[in-house]
């Protein structure tokens, strides 16, 4: 690779570390992913714990805001019947964390004459007309 070519990163998958992927739904709420740990030749692997992670979106004034979470459960009745409540963690934690970024927002300093720097800028700069919305 010459001097000028950027470093490509490595993107080999390890198969050791291999999941079968099954995804369930209510149609109404969510999805559910169990992923079952799986050796090179797609047998099970049971050495390995089966993983479950949840997905869902909540519909905002600024449009969808996508959510994922992972569910600690031992079968996927049981991931199932945790959905919400890991569901409103996620969104609550989301919600702290926009909060957050809204008051770094508000809190940085604008100098006139020059461009604010930092992805949401001060005094609406970077937000694409400002309103005090933030843009996922």
């Amino acid at each position: 690779m010459s001097q000028g070519q950027a470093q490509l990163p490595d993107m080999s998958m390890n198969p050791a570390e291999l999941y079968r992927e099954e995804v369930f739904t209510d149609r109404q709420v969510g999805t559910l992913r169990r992923m079952t740990p799986v050796d090179g030749q797609g047998n099970v692997d049971s050495s390995r714990p089966v993983l479950y992670s949840g997905q869902t979106q909540l519909m905002t004034p600024a449009g969808a805001l996508p959510l994922m979470f992972d569910i600690e459960a031992s079968s996927l009745e049981e991931a199932a019947r945790k959905f919400g409540e890991e569901a409103e963690k996620t969104l609550k934690q989301t919600m702290e964390e926009l909060q957050e970024m809204r008051r770094q927002a508000a809190s940085s300093i604008v100098i006139p004459g020059q461009e604010p720097s930092g992805g949401f800028g001060g005094m609406g700069g970077g937000l694409g007309g400002g309103g005090g919305r933030i843009k996922l």
